[in-house]
């Protein structure tokens, strides 16, 4: 027998559960069913949430033949039989789940085909469309984002265990039915009604499915809202999208981006909380999940209150600008390597000043090649006292060879 989910696939639209944002009355995918005007179009979003049920409802809703491909591992063959199929009918549906992994031969055999209108091609897939798929493809269909079910959709239990995961759900509700017809049948009472409890439904679930994929959407919107909370010094936030990547147990991400929040958000602000963020990733590292979860609980928590300041990565990214950009002269020749035999007879490193022979270590001198000779690219913010006395150095030392060079020139 077929999964439950596969034979719960709706023939319509009105069958579709969820996704009332594009089939829902007046909604795009509805009016463009309504008024036989399909285009090809690109569905996207996590496993399980009904991309393949939409396609099948419309190819149902509008009596087209619909045919199902993957991009990965059906070929250029089958590709010409659903387009003769599409020649011989007028038009057919075609479902091709994994879009993203399209070739360039199958691109191309498939392009003139959407052209003309002989395929309507639905495409497939759990990665962002504007990033893994084709301009050429792309610029050809509509895309769209599939949500995962809400409450309002089905029942709570069933939406909260499952995640808005449709297919995990029906699987998950078969199970609970055909165990629960296994016990009745042992006792011989398999013609009475089956009376799923809430308990045996959990029970069939077990855990909670979590949208975790190390390399989709999910996983990056994921980091990024854990940055952005730190960033933001919402400490709750921060702690609620940290418990998700803990329980995802993908310790590298966790570390990785925690180090790069760390220097990129909090940086000069507050470099001792910094240091202990790094001390702490090191800790869950030696420690490994689930243990990992304290260190990191306490360098997020310090990170997100903590003063925040992004002057650092602001200044290296205005100094690349400068490289890429702009046409960079020599090194001055004082700065240059002495340290071998004819380095004096081509001028490299004469005259270079020693800073630790002047008082206080610091002697003015030309650092900056020629035609950078007056950029700035470090701006403190002073947000913190630790940064402000940067700030002040800065500035002091700045203004000190500017008079140097005012004076020189």
């Amino acid at each position: 027998m077929k999964p439950l989910a596969y034979r719960m696939r709706p023939t319509n639209l009105d069958e579709v559960v969820g996704q009332r944002h594009l089939i829902g009355p007046g909604k795009i995918i509805r009016r463009m069913v309504e008024a036989r005007l399909l285009s090809s179009m690109i569905l996207y979003g996590p496993p399980g949430i009904g991309k393949t049920s939409i396609a099948s409802a419309i190819a149902g809703s509008t009596k087209y033949a619909f045919r199902k491909l993957n991009a990965a591992t059906d070929g250029k063959k089958q590709l010409q039989q659903v387009a003769e199929e599409g020649k011989m009918s007028g038009t057919v549906v075609l479902l091709l789940d994994e879009i993203h992994r399209l070739d360039k031969t199958k691109q191309d055999f498939l392009l003139p085909l959407l052209e003309s209108g002989q395929i309507i091609l639905i495409g497939a897939t759990t990665e962002n469309p504007y990033i893994s798929i084709s301009p050429a493809i792309r610029s050809r269909c509509q895309i769209f984002e599939l949500k995962p079910l809400s409450t309002d959709d089905a029942r709570a239990l069933l939406i909260e265990k499952g995640n808005g995961d449709l297919r995990s759900t029906l699987n998950s509700l078969e199970l609970a039915v055909l165990s629960t017809k296994q016990e009745l049948q042992d006792k011989h009472q398999d013609d009475q009604k089956i009376i799923i409890t809430q308990k045996e439904m959990a029970d069939s679930i077990q855990m909670k499915v979590q949208n975790f994929d190390a390399s989709g959407d999910g996983h990056y919107d994921l980091v990024s809202a854990f940055q952005k909370s730190i960033r933001g010094s919402d400490t709750d936030a921060a702690l609620h999208y940290l418990a998700r990547l803990i329980e995802s147990g993908d310790l590298v991400s966790i570390c990785r981006r925690l180090a790069v929040i760390a220097y990129e958000d909090i940086g000069l602000a507050d470099p001792a909380a910094a240091e202990h963020a790094i001390v702490a990733i090191q800790a869950a590292q030696m420690v490994g999940l689930p243990e990992a979860r304290i260190p990191l609980a306490n360098a997020v928590i310090e990170l997100a209150l903590s003063a925040k300041s992004n002057s650092a990565i602001s200044a290296i990214d205005a100094a690349l600008a400068d490289i890429r950009n702009k046409k960079v002269d020599s090194i001055p020749a004082n700065l240059k390597d002495a340290h071998y035999s004819g380095a004096k007879k081509l001028g490299h490193g004469v005259n270079y000043l020693y800073p630790h022979d002047y008082q206080n270590d610091w002697v003015a001198q030309q650092y900056l090649p020629n035609n950078l000779l007056h950029a700035s690219y470090f701006a403190p913010k002073g947000n913190s006292k630790v940064e402000a006395r940067y700030k002040a150095t800065y500035q002091k030392l700045k203004q000190m060879q500017s008079d140097n060079l005012r004076n020189n020139h």
